[in-house]
């Protein structure tokens, strides 16, 4: 008897879908029988099925939310002045120091109205110096007037006249003054704009979103680049006001992303904002991580999960435990009371290989639900360590049954139930249509 199967090997590395995949693909082809010997047997085939070791605890309560990574210190860099791009000195992806020029703005305008700006500078010093002088002028004049007006050698008129020149002149030294301090400002100013012509890192970081070419006209409102740095990222989650009641500062959280090889990534919530928006009355939070080789990407979304306390303890089942009894509508549990060798438990989240026990005989088990939780249940109804059935309950059937029973661990299952049964099937749709024809023949 030969079986096809998608053949993932040509495709290279297995993803952890795929790998799910194949393992629940090779589990399932397990219940027809033992190495093609089916055939020569008597009686229907005896099932597999996936066991998990029920255990004693509390059920933490979480609150699933939405985050976007940002890289720290991200900033968006746009040009100060409007000109044509002469010159780009980085690419997406190029470590960059605080200072390192980025960019190159046509700057010959620019100059031209330095050299003016200089000119008139020199100007107003020329006009002040003359003022000055006339100054100095008018004052030796008013004092012979003065001198001569005691003396009654000059007339009451004559004395006036050389005061309000005096008075005159004054201010013409003043507004020579003004005009001077006008055009070194003038200097100033467009020496900055000249400076704005070499566009420089404000920071220590990573180029990305590069949107400068050469020739190009930019103004204020053209992004020319993305900075941050990335060895050190924040996830940013909204909160709702209901949600600031019990989720607090320093809670520990869970960062899932199907792009991260770390699997489950936990951190403390850094962070919230005390100022919520007056409309969607939300405020934002932040989660400060470490990021070593750049796995996550600013404007990723991940998924947040936010510990925020405990229930009360009791019998914790994986949520896959749960089973529906057709029958009879009830909801419990595929029991049993065989002991497994543990080093017959799945070691790897990850690993597809197979491990089937001997037969052993399971009971349906009514159980009342005391709560739920993300990824497992608090229930009553079976004892503690007693091994639970998480996947096959419907090829046992009834209210007992024999199966074989691959053992796995709790982090096994818990992978499982993070992937959706839709994402595993477009998993494996996908792959055929890449594959094409290619074949896997398992015998």
């Amino acid at each position: 008897m030969q079986r096809k199967f998608t053949n993932f090997a040509k495709i290279g590395i297995f993803t952890l879908s795929q790998r799910i995949v194949i393992s629940l693909v090779a589990l399932f082809a397990a219940c027809s029988g033992d190495s093609g010997s089916t055939e020569n047997m008597p009686g229907p085939a005896i099932p597999a099925v996936e066991a998990v070791q029920a255990r004693f605890g509390s059920l933490p309560l979480t609150q699933r939310l939405s985050g976007i990574v940002e890289a720290e210190n991200q900033v968006e860099i746009y040009p100060e002045i409007s000109a044509i791009v002469e010159a780009v000195f980085v690419k997406d992806g190029d470590p960059v120091k605080k200072g390192d020029p980025l960019l190159r703005l046509r700057d010959k305008e620019f100059k031209e109205r330095m050299k003016q700006a200089s000119a008139g500078f020199q100007i107003a010093i020329a006009q002040q110096k003359q003022a000055e002088a006339r100054l100095n002028e008018i004052k030796s004049e008013l004092r012979r007037t003065e001198a001569l007006s005691k003396q009654g050698l000059a007339s009451p008129t004559e004395l006036e006249t050389v005061q309000t020149r005096a008075i005159a002149a004054e201010a013409d030294v003043e507004l020579a003054k003004a005009r001077l301090e006008q055009a070194e400002a003038t200097v100033e100013e467009r020496k900055e704009t000249l400076s704005q012509t070499i566009i420089r890192s404000p920071i220590h970081g990573t180029v990305g979103n590069r949107n400068a070419e050469v020739g190009m006209l930019v103004t204020g409102n053209t992004r020319l680049f993305t900075l941050g740095q990335l060895e050190n990222i924040r996830v940013n989650v909204i909160l709702t006001d209901r949600m600031l009641n019990y989720i607090q500062e320093g809670q520990r959280t869970e960062i899932l992303s199907e792009y991260s090889e770390r699997g489950i990534i936990q951190a403390k919530l850094s962070r919230i904002s005390p100022f919520l928006n007056p409309v969607s009355h939300s405020t934002e939070a932040e989660i400060d991580l470490n990021n070593p080789g750049g796995e996550l990407k600013p404007g990723m979304f991940v998924t947040v999960d936010v510990f925020y306390g405990e229930s009360e303890q009791a019998i914790l089942i994986p949520l896959s435990g749960l089973f529906e009894n057709p029958a009879t509508g009830v909801t419990g549990v595929y029991v049993t009371r065989a002991k497994f060798n543990q080093e017959l438990v799945l070691g790897s989240t990850t690993d597809p290989a197979l491990s089937l026990s001997e037969p052993v005989d399971f009971e349906f088990k009514a159980v009342e639900v005391l709560a739920k939780g993300r990824m497992e249940a608090g229930i009553r109804g079976i004892e503690e360590d007693q091994w639970v059935v998480t996947l096959g309950q419907n090829l046992l059937g009834g209210e007992a049954g024999k199966a074989r029973v691959r053992p796995v661990k709790w982090a096994w299952v818990e992978r499982l139930q993070y992937l959706q049964r839709e994402d595993l099937m477009e998993s494996l749709f996908l792959q055929q249509g890449t594959t094409g024809d290619s074949t896997l023949i398992i015998p």
